[in-house]
């Protein structure tokens, strides 16, 4: 005998609800979705891996619909700004207007000295200095 798990689906969530964004249960436990239990359950690494790859999808489509040009770099410095949209999402990403504009002209050098005199460097430390070293060499660290 095999379960019907359209029904079982409509009945849990009718049950436990359907939150796209976390949330606390009624007994304080953080969960998300359809009753999934953070704290006890959690995700599984290939629950992570499929929600990682569409936060890297969301990031690319952000990219190439605000900063289509840095999509033409080179794969060191297009991870660079994929790290930086991860992080920050595109709109904080936006209001860096001098070190985008150094960017897109090539003046990689100059890009990553604004990016060290930002808010954002001193907020994530080594992270900073590793993505302005890749920022202004095009290597890898």
């Amino acid at each position: 005998m095999s379960i019907d798990l359209d029904k079982l689906e409509m009945q849990l969530t009718d049950e436990e609800g359907r939150r796209l964004k976390f949330y606390f249960d009624t007994r304080g436990i953080p969960s998300i979705g359809i009753g999934r239990n953070l704290r006890d359950v959690g995700l599984t690494g290939n629950e992570v891996t499929y929600l990682f790859r569409n936060d890297i999808d969301r990031v690319g489509q952000e990219l190439n619909d605000n900063l289509p040009w840095v999509l033409d770099l080179d794969d060191v410095r297009q991870r660079v700004f994929y790290d930086l949209c991860f992080n920050m999402g595109i709109s904080k990403l936006l209001t860096f207007v001098r070190m985008l504009s150094y960017a897109q002209t090539g003046d990689f050098g100059n890009a990553a000295i604004e990016l060290h005199h930002s808010i954002w460097d001193s907020q994530v430390g080594d992270r900073a200095r590793r993505l302005e070293s890749m920022l202004k060499t095009g290597e890898d660290p």
